[in-house]
């Protein structure tokens, strides 16, 4: 005689799940700014209690990805040019600091996964695939900052990594990103961490300036 044992997903895998489809629904703009967040509706599209979906979006309101309207309606965020100012100011103090230091500490093994992520970035620039375009900058991003070697930096840039990537993935100028990465990649190699920050410093600088042009029309970022 057998028995068929159901394993049961802990309550907090079930919400990280549902946390982290929620928020690259948000990221890919499958969900849009001002689109309503229903318990229950989400409950049933995901299969799960209401539970770790209450848990997951008092979650993306911490991440600031969504927030309460009212008591009782939860949206996704309509970014504001203060709130991409502020983020654009936050990338610009730290990933360029990373830069430099990545330039510093950069081993062989590093810069050749770098130019792995770049050929593959090549790849779906190509192929015109904004959500691999961006899960792929994302990465690289990352393996720069995790090349640093500075655990502070790190945990710095994490509460708002997800933001970050919500925001620039509405800057869809592909092959000129792709172009200003290779840049940056050669400065990084180079192992000159001036040439490395002042690359950084201008990537950041003109994708704050087309970002803003594609959320809010503006030729200039506002004051």
């Amino acid at each position: 005689m057998s028995s068929t044992t159901t394993k049961i997903e802990p309550l907090g895998a079930v919400r990280e799940r549902v946390l982290a489809n929620l928020r690259q629904e948000i990221i890919a703009g499958r969900l849009r700014p001002g689109d309503r967040l229903v318990e229950r509706d989400l409950a049933e599209r995901f299969g799960v209690s209401r539970v770790p979906v209450r848990e997951a979006i008092r979650a993306l309101v911490a991440e600031g990805f969504v927030h309460f309207e009212t008591p009782r309606r939860t949206v996704v965020r309509r970014l504001t040019p203060n709130d991409v100012r502020e983020l654009f100011e936050l990338r610009e103090a730290l990933e360029v600091y990373a830069a430099g230091l990545a330039a510093s500490n950069a081993t062989p093994q590093d810069l050749a996964e770098i130019q792995e992520l770049l050929d593959r970035a090549a790849d779906a620039t190509e192929a015109a695939d904004a959500e691999l375009i961006t899960d792929i900058n994302s990465r690289l991003h990352d393996r720069i900052v995790a090349m640093a070697g500075n655990s502070l930096l790190t945990a710095a840039l994490e509460p708002v990594a997800g933001r970050l990537r919500w925001m620039t993935r509405r800057n869809e100028e592909w092959p000129q990103l792709l172009l200003e990465h290779r840049e940056l990649y050669e400065a990084i190699a180079s192992g000159d961490p001036d040439r490395a920050r002042a690359h950084a410093l201008a990537h950041v600088r003109t994708n704050y300036r087309s970002t803003v042009r594609h959320l809010f029309g503006e030729t200039e970022p506002p004051a």
